[in-house]
């Protein structure tokens, strides 16, 4: 593929031909790499919508990178699938990892990573598949930011507060620590998020 704005304009605009999968792959790996800190955000249309960053966000993955992730991606089954549907699939044992995108009704948190994604209106739904989760016997932790909607959907759920840092924003300036919420079912019962 053609480095250089140029270059990756041209391939941000191609359309993947069906079934083409490794070219799909390919496609997605070079724009992760090429494009603004290596965001995936898409426009009204579904069309992938990062500009061009020269800094890069890092190396082209080696062959061999790409070899050793097939094998481990080889024991897994990856679904594109609602949320509700991929954790009704959870067995006893497993460990649940969960970060939906940040939906918080007072303040600007950018949440639109495609057409049709997670929205405030979808954090009953999430809250009531957490006790479900656990009746099973399964583990889950989830990252949400530290704000009214996680306090009131989570608080019955342990959880830890911690500050981390943003590293994605238009100008680096602009970069900034954000208080976040982890909650789970396997921290002790009590735990408070202070």
């Amino acid at each position: 593929m053609p480095r250089g704005r140029r270059g990756f304009y041209a391939v941000r605009k191609q359309i993947a031909a069906e079934g083409d999968s490794v070219g799909v792959a390919a496609r997605l790996i070079y724009l992760n790499r090429f494009c603004f800190n290596g965001l995936y955000r898409t426009n009204r249309a579904g069309m992938f919508n990062v500009p061009y960053d020269s800094s890069n966000t890092g190396r082209l993955p080696t062959t061999a990178e790409l070899l050793d992730a097939s094998c481990a991606l080889r024991k897994c089954r990856l679904a594109a699938a609602d949320f509700e549907k991929a954790l009704l699939r959870c067995r006893r044992g497993d460990l649940v990892y969960l970060d939906p995108p940040y939906a918080v009704k007072r303040r600007r948190v950018f949440s639109q990573y495609h057409v049709g994604g997670f929205g405030i209106d979808d954090l009953p739904r999430l809250a009531a598949l957490l006790p479900r989760l656990d009746d099973l016997g399964v583990s889950f932790v989830m990252s949400y930011a530290y704000c009214a909607e996680a306090l009131a959907y989570f608080s019955h759920w342990p959880m830890r507060r911690l500050v981390v840092q943003r590293n994605i924003a238009g100008f680096a300036g602009k970069r900034r620590r954000a208080a976040e919420l982890l909650i789970s079912n396997c921290f002790p019962r009590g735990a408070s998020a202070s």
